[in-house]
């Protein structure tokens, strides 16, 4: 791919943030609420958005610049929303999209959603490879990271006694589909453990290497652990299993999107991942990745036609199915290329520190995720020692309407804050507070039954 020089690629990104101010921020009723002269002055703070040229870590810390982006989200502020790391909602303008495609698909199906909807498609397919930097004819459109992941593990033939190699920190439902073949076809499932916090990369590459043995067979590798958020070195787990000829696919439902980054750094052959999560797409879409030249070799999840077999469209045969979740895809990319990646990226950084830095200089407090720089990105996990994490995560649910997630493994426990770009620092600011109440008064007796009071 060529690379505009700079002055042009400047304003292109000006450009392109107009446009996506310009749709994301004024609304279409502007005049039924606040007439022409509102307009006019959302119009002004557009375009002192749009010319922003500040260095992305100036402009994680203005506040004002991030209200206005979280106009873009119809979140309910009556709770406060710190799992987005799970499934995030979607911008108004995603779902807008998704309703109309989805009515549209009900006018007449048979024509509507095979002869009109599903040839557009190809154009998400192109949007989405743009964002990976690599071929659109490499691009296949799932449902989730899952679907992805799971049609490269279940895609390459292995024979009794082969060995497949993770680790003990990679997602439950990819750990369980290398044990179903282990029952069913008699391979052997390694995993390697992995250390929490990781400070230095170094040591998860080490870890791998230590479990592959003349019997692997295949690599199955995060980038980003779910987990923790842990940062994890997949080009250089990649490159460990090429010099080994091991085929390795890369977990990138916490990456995409989250993290500045293209197809191309990873150099790897297999990457899958959620949509939902850090695009901001509507709920079931994904993404697989498979160089090129690795297609024929990859058996699709579900059967396809002999003519596709060097086809990326053979891993979307899954029967009929909704047009509207993929096309309103197209709608995320734009909103996620308004923000800018990198500007995007340090922001969610801003808000990880804003509280994490607070929670670690308090007694009792351990985190599972480093606080190196470049070691995670938005997600953090941490303890306080002596309050069960189930118990912490309802009493913030029930008590404050605060929702985190629970971490449970077998080496250690926590919960999980993953805030996003439309989180204001103020509810940031709510969750601190009630941590520190449980730091220094423990939780009540009745943490886990009483309700939210207000």
């Amino acid at each position: 791919m060529t690379t505009p020089d700079l002055p042009m690629r400047a304003a292109f990104v000006r450009s392109t943030r107009r446009r996506f101010m310009q749709r994301v921020l004024i609304p279409p009723a502007a005049a039924a609420v606040g007439g022409f002269l509102r307009i006019d002055r959302a119009r002004a703070v557009v375009q002192e958005i749009a010319a922003d040229t500040r260095p992305p870590e100036q402009t994680a810390r203005d506040a004002s610049f991030w209200a206005h982006v979280a106009q873009a989200f119809s979140v309910d502020r009556s709770i406060v929303n710190l799992n987005n790391g799970g499934v995030s909602p979607s911008p108004t303008i995603v779902l807008d999209a998704m309703k109309r495609h989805l009515d549209y698909s009900n006018t007449a199906p048979a024509h509507a959603l095979w002869n009109v909807l599903e040839p557009r498609r190809e154009s998400v397919r192109v949007q989405l490879a743009r964002l990976l930097g690599c071929d659109p004819e490499e691009v296949a459109l799932t449902r989730n990271a899952s679907e992805g992941l799971e049609t490269c593990q279940l895609g390459f033939d292995l024979k009794p006694g082969d060995e497949v190699l993770t680790s003990n920190q990679d997602y439950p439902r990819m750990i369980v589909t290398f044990r179903q073949r282990q029952r069913r076809e008699r391979i052997r499932l390694v995993t390697a453990s992995l250390p929490a916090p990781c400070d230095d990369a170094a040591d998860i590459v080490r870890a791998f290497e230590r479990h592959i043995t003349p019997r692997t067979r295949l690599m199955l590798v995060s980038h980003v652990c779910f987990l923790t958020g842990a940062i994890f070195p997949a080009a250089e787990l990649v490159r460990l299993g090429r010099s080994r000829g091991i085929p390795v696919i890369v977990d990138g439902a916490h990456a995409f999107a989250h993290l500045d980054f293209r197809i191309a750094d990873l150099d790897c052959d297999y990457f899958a991942a959620s949509l939902h999560k850090w695009l901001f797409a509507p709920h079931g879409t994904g993404l697989l990745y498979v160089r090129r030249s690795r297609i024929r070799d990859l058996w699709p999840l579900m059967a396809a036609p002999e003519k596709l077999d060097d086809d990326i469209r053979k891993f979307e045969e899954i029967g009929t199915h909704p047009a509207a979740n993929h096309l309103a895809i197209a709608e995320a990319v734009t909103f996620h290329e308004g923000l800018g990646a990198a500007r995007k990226l340090a922001r969610l950084i801003y808000l990880r520190d804003y509280w994490a830095d607070v929670l670690a200089a308090e007694p009792r407090v351990r985190f599972w995720t480093s606080r190196r720089p470049g070691r995670a990105g938005a997600l953090a996990t941490f303890e306080i020692e002596g309050v069960h994490s189930d118990d912490l995560a309802l009493w913030l649910w029930n008590r404050h309407h605060i929702l985190v997630t629970s971490i449970k493994h077998e080496d250690f426990s926590g919960i999980r804050i993953s805030p996003s770009v439309y989180t204001l620092t103020s509810e940031l600011d709510r969750f601190i507070d009630a941590m520190r109440y449980v730091i220094r008064h423990g939780l009540p007796s009745d943490a886990t039954t009483q309700p939210a009071r207000h």
